[in-house]
């Protein structure tokens, strides 16, 4: 039957003879496998996107609230208290296949710059949920993505002109001051907000340690319970929280390092997959006997090394802790293989498996080693290694919650600063920068024929919303500081932004509150980039589960 005019054609459907007609539906997906098409797929990746947008929002500002993560499973009953966006999103159990794309953008950003994992994600869900009214006004996916392209790509233009960089005047003291100017900004929507100037200066002082390099892993950060956060210190050196072994020095000048990842315990008998038998006590004694002269060939050749510090990945059992002890070298053992592997780098070592020849094994070298004592942990330090940019953050606190996010916090803030470093643009914070971003799409929108408009324009309100909820956060009037701020930036002031302290509209150049450009851009991309890739979906295939036990079928 088709439709002509006004009037409807029944036209017969002629079927041959030879045909055989099936009355039951053709089915391509196994019985239990699911599919959700077209409208509804659309829907129920909007609707995930969102609830996971509205989860994190609000954690976002200086003002923002903190979740708590209970764990289940292994670790159950585990408490985490937290406003990082990249740990809550990690920490949290999805089935939804649109909220999980946000979660891995979120990873992403906290891999690539550390921060900004919060704002990347409300950023991408109010887009898509700005899609879904122009999705209900019937605009094309097609055309919605259009126009976020011209928006994405005015705001991004707009944001590298506002940037401004201060490491072609080659004046360390502007750079030093922009980096602390970041570091306050970035901690003051952490746990740390309290104390960031003593954080600020602890960050800002270990990065620049690292003189351009970025290499992050010469900064170790140590978690040390007791005290209060403001005794946290920065410790030029390296710290291995492990002990001595017994009766060896406990301190040692111009140290050459043996860095080893090694089996010390042959001085028990362990035959694997073999039966002994003996026929009298004297063959066990002889037995110990054979597999102590081996460990003490072992020892020998590594004290042919010259080194007068071994440092081992696994455990020294006593018989060799003993011979160690007797050549009146510190052996160290357990060191955890993340510690072993930092202590290379910033020693200049090898980490060796092999003994037999010392002459191609690099030795790691330091001016002193000591053990030392912090609150109630006894920890050995390295200092004057060869890797001068080498330092450690010692992090106080008063309960294991308190360390765990003050860690996670500075190590957003080191993140932040050691990008900049790499690139270092600023731009203004406070809300600045989204405001500014979205009056350059704003005015792409007004620039472009067609229904893109609509579209660059939905781009442009989105953004809006990140410091719209900064406002929400701290309890103040949103509606009404946003719309001070967009007639700032209508007329040009630029530098304008939110004062969550006073609660008003600022000059955040006065005030001295300054992003990264590198994390802001890397925000505005990746959320375009996933709300894009979400908007595309018109089809959500879930296959049929995996048969396991005795009743799954034969391949």
């Amino acid at each position: 039957m088709y439709k002509s005019g006004y009037d409807y054609i029944s036209v017969p459907t002629v079927i041959p003879q030879s045909t055989p007609v099936s009355l039951n539906p053709i089915r391509i997906l196994k019985n239990e496998a699911e599919e959700e098409k077209a409208e509804i797929a659309r829907m129920s990746s909007f609707i995930g996107a969102i609830a996971i947008g509205d989860l994190v929002k609000s954690t976002l500002g200086p003002k923002g609230m903190d979740k708590i993560l209970v764990s289940s499973g292994r670790n159950a009953g585990q408490v985490e208290v937290t406003n990082d966006g990249a740990t809550i999103l990690k920490s949290i159990g999805i089935d939804n296949p649109a909220a999980k794309i946000l979660v891995d953008m979120s990873k992403v950003q906290d891999d690539e710059v550390g921060d900004g994992t919060t704002s990347v994600t409300v950023l991408a869900a109010e887009l898509l949920r700005e899609a879904e009214k122009l999705i209900e006004q019937k605009l094309h996916p097609q055309t919605i993505i259009a126009g976020w392209r011209i928006a994405s790509a005015a705001a991004k233009q707009a944001l590298a002109e506002a940037s401004y960089d201060h490491s072609l005047s080659l004046n360390e003291a502007s750079l030093r001051s922009d980096l602390e100017k970041i570091a306050r900004t970035t901690l003051s929507s952490k746990i740390l907000s309290n104390h960031k100037e003593h954080f600020t200066k602890l960050a800002v002082d270990a990065v620049l340690r690292l003189k351009g390099s970025g290499n992050l892993k010469a900064i170790q950060i140590m978690k040390i319970s007791g005290g209060l956060l403001e005794e946290s210190f920065l410790d030029e050196g390296f710290l291995l929280n492990k002990k001595v072994g017994v009766h060896q020095p406990k301190r040692i000048e111009n140290a050459n390092i043996l860095i080893a990842n090694t089996p010390m315990d042959t001085d028990k008998i362990k035959v694997f997959g073999s039966v002994i038998k003996v026929d009298s006590m004297a063959k066990i004694a002889e037995l110990e006997v054979a597999e102590k002269e081996k460990m003490k060939d072992k020892v020998n050749k590594i004290l042919a090394h010259k080194c007068n510090v071994f440092i081992n990945r696994q455990l020294i059992y006593n018989y060799p802790e003993q011979l160690f002890a007797d050549a009146g070298v510190m052996a160290i053992e357990h060191a955890d293989f993340d510690g072993i592997e930092r202590l290379a780098l910033v020693t200049g070592g090898e980490i060796v498996s092999t003994f037999d020849t010392p002459e191609k094994v690099k030795l790691g070298h330091c001016k002193l080693i000591e053990q030392v004592l912090i609150g109630d942990e006894s920890l050995i330090r390295f200092s004057g290694v060869e890797l001068g940019s080498a330092c450690t953050v010692v992090i106080r606190g008063a309960t294991q919650q308190v360390i765990d996010e003050a860690e996670r916090s500075l190590h957003d803030a080191l993140c932040v600063l050691a990008a900049t470093v790499r690139e270092p643009k600023v731009i203004f914070g406070g809300g600045a920068s989204e405001m500014l971003m979205a009056e350059a799409a704003s005015k792409a929108a007004s620039r472009t024929a067609g229904k893109e408009a609509i579209a660059a324009e939905a781009f442009a309100v989105a953004l809006r919303r990140l410091p719209s909820a900064v406002a929400d956060n701290a309890g103040y009037d949103s509606a009404d500081l946003i719309a001070r701020l967009r007639a700032h930036h209508a007329q040009g002031e630029n530098t304008m932004g939110l004062d969550m302290e006073n609660g008003c509209v600022g000059d955040m150049k006065t005030l001295g509150i300054t992003e990264s450009y590198v994390v802001k851009r890397q925000v505005l991309l990746s959320a375009a980039e996933a709300a894009e890739m979400i908007l595309r979906v018109d089809n959500i295939l879930k296959s049929a589960p995996r048969r396991r036990g005795p009743d799954r079928r034969p391949c």
